[in-house]
């Protein structure tokens, strides 16, 4: 039975998962800075599963894990591939090398409005530390660095707030361009994360219980 059918969910909800997988979006990424509470971080991984992303990735001088509260993220971290790296300087210019753009948030001079950043281009998305931001270190790897208009007597969101504010942009020039519609996964890649999430997966939680 197992070799005609090698996965444990049901029809329907592997049709769900095929047809997700189907709209990911391979080529925007969400990097996070030293993102440290875990409701901010939570909150990013359930607005980027929303959107379609597949890889977060997160960096930390200190030997953090990822700071996931499961009441916040509503099961969102289990669709997602999140990604650690111990050198983020390293890790985003060899997304430069690999073509992405590095949009970066940031508060100060040299910034535009988020709103002109052409998100249809392949594109990590980087967001800092709730109270310093993104490191300076790797503000010159920036293609772009992007603001939030505001005209109110604040000058900064939250930093999960304005990164879904980000993200909803990119996902509505994409969406406009017809980049949801066209499969960015391959077939094998497809399978490989299918048997992630219907097998392995599946197999994981049931011998928790």
């Amino acid at each position: 039975m197992e070799r005609d059918n090698p996965y444990l969910v049901l029809p329907r909800r592997l049709a769900r998962m095929r047809e997700v997988l189907a709209r990911r979006q391979k080529d925007l990424v969400l990097f996070l800075d030293r993102v440290k509470n875990e409701h901010n971080f939570s909150a990013l991984i359930r607005t980027a599963e929303a959107v379609g992303l597949q890889e977060i990735w997160y960096g930390f001088e200190e030997p953090y894990e990822a700071p996931i509260n499961v009441g916040v993220t509503l099961g969102a971290h289990r669709w997602v591939f999140l990604r650690k790296t111990e050198d983020p300087r390293a890790t985003l210019e060899d997304f430069r090398n690999r073509g992405f753009q590095v949009v970066v948030t940031w508060l100060g001079a040299g910034t535009r409005d988020f709103r002109e950043v052409d998100y249809t281009r392949p594109t990590v998305i980087v967001v800092g530390n709730e109270v310093e931001g993104v490191s300076p270190e790797l503000l010159p790897l920036a293609t772009h660095r992007i603001m939030i208009p505001m005209v109110g007597m604040v000058r900064s969101l939250n930093v999960s707030v304005a990164t879904a504010v980000i993200l909803y942009e990119a996902f509505r020039q994409r969406e406009a361009a017809g980049l949801y519609e066209r499969p960015q996964l391959s077939s094998s890649e497809i399978e490989a994360i299918l048997r992630k999430w219907a097998y392995e997966d599946v197999l994981r939680q049931r011998r928790k219980k």
